[in-house]
């Protein structure tokens, strides 16, 4: 395989990594963050962590390509943090939960189906290359889905909630795919109604 056949339709790879979000960067305040996990939860219940607590948990590693919508990949990215499979098996979604939304800072927030949030190298990532996160790239806590373009990896997370029916995030209002897998270019919302390839 070839360097060009590992990217997705109209990617390049770009120099360095572009610094992308929209509103200003929040404040890290650890003595009152706090992770949430609500809505359709197996227990009925919410789930809350502080941000030691957060620490204590599990962590994984992945490399993995970041896929941007604005047309950038930046190849075999590094990352550490608490994967979401271990997430679920300390906070269980109902049985018929089918997809999650992703809330982050100022009430940003994307959808995700329940088979997005669960693939093998979602995470909810502490580290990259290695060290923590910038404040740019969306310390404390951020959102990884690498098989997805990467708004769905949202930035400053601080709560995920379990849905029973799919509701559109800040961008999908907005003219963005619902789904955002980079291999089909689904990237604005006009091009649901477009038959599978």
């Amino acid at each position: 395989m070839g360097p060009d056949d590992r990217l997705p339709p109209g990617q390049y790879v770009p120099r360095g990594w572009p610094v992308l979000h929209y509103g200003p960067v929040p404040k890290f305040r650890p003595a009152t963050w706090d992770l949430r996990v609500y809505g359709a939860t197996e227990a009925g219940r919410e789930y809350r962590w502080t941000w030691p607590q957060v620490q204590e948990i599990p962590r994984g590693r992945v490399s993995a390509d970041f896929h941007c919508v604005t047309k950038f990949t930046v190849p075999d990215v590094e990352w550490e943090g608490i994967l979401t499979a271990t997430l679920v098996r300390l906070a269980p979604p109902a049985d018929d939960a089918t997809h999650v939304m992703v809330w982050a800072e100022y009430g940003y927030s994307a959808n995700l189906r329940m088979i997005d949030f669960l693939e093998e190298k979602t995470l909810l990532a502490t580290h990259q290359g290695g060290e923590p996160l910038t404040p740019d790239h969306g310390a404390p806590l951020r959102m990884v889905v690498p098989h997805l373009y990467g708004w769905k990896s949202v930035k400053w997370v601080r709560a995920i909630e379990y849905l029973t029916v799919d509701r559109r995030g800040f961008w999908e209002d907005r003219g963005y795919h619902n789904i955002a897998d980079p291999w089909r270019e689904q990237r604005y919302s006009y091009q649901e109604d477009e038959p599978p390839a």
